[in-house]
Formats: C-alpha cells, sequence, structure tokens
C-alpha cells in the first residue's frame, strides 16, 4: 500500500507544487495518474520512490518512508524514468548489471518481452532509438516484478504498433499484490488498460474514482447531433459528430473515454464528483 498524508512540497520557498495533498493506493491495480503539463505528476512519482523529500507530511511505502531510502523499500519498487541515460553497453550487460538489484527480476521474462517488442537482446543500447531503449527499460522494469511499478509517460516514443505492444506487456507481467501507476498526458493510450483514475490540478488530488465505478454510474455514448440534451453531463465535439456523458440508465456498462472524462474533469470536478458521490 501507499499512503501520503498532508503532503506538502515545492522546487522553491515562494511556491509550492503540492499542499495537504493525500493519497492512498491499493495493491491489485493499475493506476492512471493525469495531469496538464506542469501539474506535478512526475514530481508526485518521484516523491513516491524516495528520489525526493517532501517539506511537510509523509509518504509510506508499506512500513517505509519514501524518503529513508532503505534498501528494502529500493528493491521492490521501479521508477521509469520519462528521459534517461544510457550506457554504451549491450542489453545482456545491463541486465546483468542492474539484474541483481531486484531479488525477484525474472530474466525469462524479460526475454519474452523483449521478443514480444521485437529487440534483439545483443543489441547495444547506444545503437537503439529513443523508442527501441524505452521498450528495453519498459521490458526490464516489468521483469523485476516489483510490487511497486511507477511509470512516467511510458508510451512517450513509441509509434502507434508499439503502444498496443506496451499494453499486452503490462497485462502479461501484471500480478495482482502489485500497485502500477503510470502517468502521463496522452490519455489515449491507456484506454481499456488502467482500472483506478486519478487526476491532479493545482497542486491537488481533484479526482480519483475506479473505472468500474464509472462505468456503472455514467454512459459514454456518441452522437451526430445535438438533440439528445437528457441530463447531459458533459459534451465534447469530436470529427462526425460528440461523445456524451450522461447518467447510466440502463445498468449497461460502456467504455470509459479517458479524454474526455478527463476534460470533463477540468471543466467542473466539483460538479462531476457530487454526481458519483
Amino acid at each position: 500500500m501507499i499512503q501520503i498524508q498532508n503532503l506538502q512540497f515545492g522546487y522553491t520557498k515562494k511556491k509550492t507544487l503540492f499542499a495537504d495533498l493525500n493519497l492512498e493506493l491499493k495493491p491489485g491495480k493499475i493506476y492512471g495518474l493525469l495531469g496538464k503539463n506542469g501539474t506535478g505528476k512526475s514530481t508526485l512519482l518521484k516523491l513516491m520512490m524516495g528520489g525526493l523529500y517532501p517539506h511537510k507530511g509523509s509518504v509510506m511505502i508499506e512500513d517505509h518512508a519514501a524518503d529513508d531510502r532503505k534498501p528494502a523499500m529500493l528493491q521492490d519498487i521501479y521508477y521509469l524514468s520519462e528521459d534517461f541515460d544510457h550506457a554504451a553497453i549491450s542489453i545482456a550487460a545491463f541486465q546483468s548489471a542492474y539484474g541483481p538489484f531486484y531479488p525477484k527480476f525474472d530474466s525469462k521474462k524479460f526475454d519474452e518481452l523483449l521478443s514480444l517488442f521485437e529487440i534483439e537482446k545483443g543489441s547495444s543500447l547506444a545503437d537503439l532509438s529513443y523508442g527501441q531503449r524505452k521498450k528495453v527499460y519498459i521490458s526490464f522494469g516489468i521483469a523485476t516484478q516489483t510490487t511497486y511499478l511507477l511509470m512516467d509517460e511510458p508510451t512517450n516514443g513509441l509509434d502507434i504498433p508499439s503502444k498496443s505492444q506496451f499494453r499486452k506487456a503490462l497485462l502479461r507481467g501484471f500480478k495482482e499484490d502489485q500497485i502500477i501507476i503510470i502517468s502521463t498526458h496522452q490519455v489515449r493510450d491507456l484506454n481499456q488498460l488502467i482500472e483506478s483514475v486519478i487526476i491532479l490540478e493545482e497542486g491537488q488530488i481533484v479526482f480519483s474514482k475506479d473505472v468500474f465505478d464509472l462505468e456503472e454510474k455514467l454512459d459514454f455514448n456518441r452522437e451526430i447531433s445535438e438533440e439528445n440534451l437528457s441530463n447531459l453531463i458533459f459534451r465534447q465535439a469530436v470529427p462526425g459528430g460528440y461523445i456524451n456523458i450522461q447518467p447510466n440508465t440502463t445498468g449497461k456498462a460502456s467504455e470509459v473515454e479517458l479524454e474526455v472524462l478527463f476534460n470533463a474533469v477540468m471543466q467542473d470536478a466539483k460538479n462531476l464528483n457530487q454526481y458519483l458521490n
């Protein structure tokens, strides 16, 4: 479990990024951490993995304060940064150097994921494109089998087929005791993948709901005209018509359109939260 209580943090004394932020994340879910650029998504992940220190409040990973950076915590948490340095070594040498840091590392799974991404294990990291290197680090991160897998913009640099492979890889490696958090502003890439939506805005969690609850209470439907205004919660124009968010009156689940949901929260989070609660 990850528990964040009364978190305060800022990069300067004059500007606070988070003020009394609270969040609890439970095992067995893939979370989507959404927000505009500059809202602190990457910073929050770094606070979770102990790379930054809270000014006040706490970030607890099970019984460990994240900023204590104790080996027992660090060997069970993997952070995939959006930007990364790479050595001029082979993928096999990279595995030999870093795999031992993670007691549950599965070399067979690493090989399977590299094969899924069509990456040769004998390749040098220096010779790979940005997107190919990202596939290597994604594969390595999943293969660590850490309880906590934090991924910052993992689909940046991936082409459309690779994004599909990423979703397959993540679901193939997911275990019920894991907490996976994916930070992104490319919300379409997470459709049909995440199980819980967290949205950051102005230093606070303004929205946090399970996808199952959203499917149960909301209906996402497409329309050509503007006629269907009955109990309309939100409407977004799309090519060829509109996507509406309306109350689910049929009991039949519709796919949650994450981009539309995100825009609805940005327009009026309070109204949407009141309806869902």
